[in-house]
C-alpha cells in the first residue's frame, strides 16, 4: 500500500518524536542476567559473609541471583582490581572493606585509582575494633594500660594481623596517640594473633570487635575499651575510647558496595535501593546484629555519603601508613 509523500512525510515525524524504546526497556528491565559480587579474600572471611547475607537481601528485591565469587591476592587487590578493569554495566561489583578501598593504595602501586575508578553504591555494616591485652598485664582500665605500655617502651608486643592489616594500621595509630613505641608481631591473619594473645605470647592487640568478644566473655583476655563514638550493642558494657579516657579513637573494619566507573546512574540507584532495602529488613539486621556488626544510618547508606565518607578515610589513613613505612608482604 503506497501512501501520498504527505501522509508519509507526517508519520516520518511522528515516529522521529518517539522515546528511545529500546533503551528505556533496557533500564526498566535492569537486572536481566546474574550478578556477581567479587569479594577480595577467601570464603568465609567476615567480608565473605557480609557479602552473603547482603546478596541473600539484595536478591529477593531485585529479582535475579546474585553469585558471590571470591577472588583472593594481594590483600583483596587483586579482586578489587578485576571490577575495575570490568565492563560499567551493573552485572560485576565489588565489596571491599577499609583495608581494600583505603589501606591498600598507601600501601601497593595499584593499576587502579580507588577514588576515580569506581561508582559507589552503598556503606554497608561495620564492626569497630576493641583494644586488647592479656590477662597477665595488670592494669585494670585503659589509662592503666597506656601508663603500662610507656613504662614498658619497646618491649611490650602488639599482634597484628599481617603487613598492612587493620590490626596493624590502627595499632600503628593507638601507638602514635598514646606516645610511645611497641613491638609489632605479625602473624598470617588475626585468628592466630589472638590464639598467642590468649596464650600471653603478645602483650596487646586491636582486634575485631566480633572476632575478639568470645574470648573476652570468656575471661582469656581483657577487654579496655571499644573504639566507637557510641557503646557497642552487642557489649554494652565495654566503654567507648572516649569514656576511657582516649578521646577521639576512633576505628572499625567498615565495608561498601562499589560498581566499575561509568555505571548507568539509573543502575546505580536500583543497587543502591535494593542494598538499603536489604539493610532496612528485620530479619537482615537481627542477623547482621548476630555477628556484632553495626549498620550505618540511612542517609550514610547512599552512593553520595559514601563518596565523602571515602574519601575522609583517604585522607586519614594514607598519612599514618605512609608515616609508618607499612609496605605489603
Amino acid at each position: 500500500m503506497k501512501f501520498p509523500r504527505r501522509t508519509f512525510l507526517h508519520l516520518a515525524a511522528g515516529a522521529a518524536s518517539l522515546p528511545a524504546l529500546p533503551h528505556i526497556a533496557r533500564a526498566q528491565a535492569y537486572p536481566i542476567r546474574p550478578i556477581t559480587i567479587v569479594v577480595g579474600y577467601a570464603a568465609g572471611g567476615p567480608t565473605d559473609t557480609i557479602a552473603r547475607i547482603v546478596a541473600d537481601g539484595m536478591r529477593s528485591s531485585l529479582g535475579q541471583a546474585i553469585v558471590v565469587e571470591d577472588v583472593t591476592g594481594a590483600s583483596g587487590s587483586i579482586g578489587t582490581g578485576r571490577v575495575a578493569r570490568a565492563a560499567p554495566d551493573g552485572y560485576t561489583l565489588s565489596i571491599g572493606d577499609v583495608s581494600t578501598h583505603v589501606f591498600n593504595g598507601a600501601i601497593y602501586a595499584l593499576q587502579y585509582d580507588l577514588l576515580k575508578e569506581f561508582e559507589p553504591i552503598a556503606l554497608l555494616p561495620r564492626n569497630p575494633q576493641l583494644i586488647l591485652a592479656t590477662k597477665a598485664i595488670p592494669a585494670s582500665d585503659l589509662n592503666g594500660l597506656i601508663a603500662w605500655l610507656r613504662a614498658n617502651r619497646e618491649k611490650a608486643s602488639q599482634g597484628t594481623g599481617g603487613a598492612g592489616s587493620p590490626s596493624h594500621v590502627f595499632g600503628a595509630y593507638f601507638q602514635n596517640v598514646i606516645d610511645t613505641r611497641l613491638q609489632f608481631v605479625p602473624y598470617r591473619g588475626a585468628a592466630p594473633a589472638m590464639q598467642d594473645l590468649v596464650a600471653g605470647q603478645i602483650d596487646i592487640m586491636l582486634n575485631q570487635a566480633s572476632n575478639a568478644l568470645p574470648f573476652v566473655r570468656e575471661g582469656k583476655i581483657k577487654a579496655f575499651a571499644v573504639t566507637s563514638k557510641a557503646r557497642w550493642d552487642a557489649a554494652p558494657d565495654i566503654p567507648t575510647a572516649d569514656e576511657a579516657g582516649l578521646a577521639g579513637f576512633y576505628t572499625s573494619v567498615w565495608r561498601g558496595l562499589w560498581a566499575p566507573k561509568g555505571t548507568p546512574k539509573d543502575v546505580i540507584a536500583r543497587l543502591n535501593a535494593a542494598a538499603m532495602e536489604t539493610l532496612d529488613d528485620p530479619t537482615m539486621r537481627q542477623r547482621l546484629a548476630q555477628m556484632g556488626e553495626e549498620i550505618p544510618a540511612r542517609e550514610q547508606q547512599k552512593p553520595e555519603a559514601l563518596t565523602a565518607f571515602h574519601k575522609a578515610e583517604i585522607e586519614k589513613w594514607w598519612p599514618i601508613i605512609k608515616a609508618a613505612g607499612i609496605k605489603g608482604e
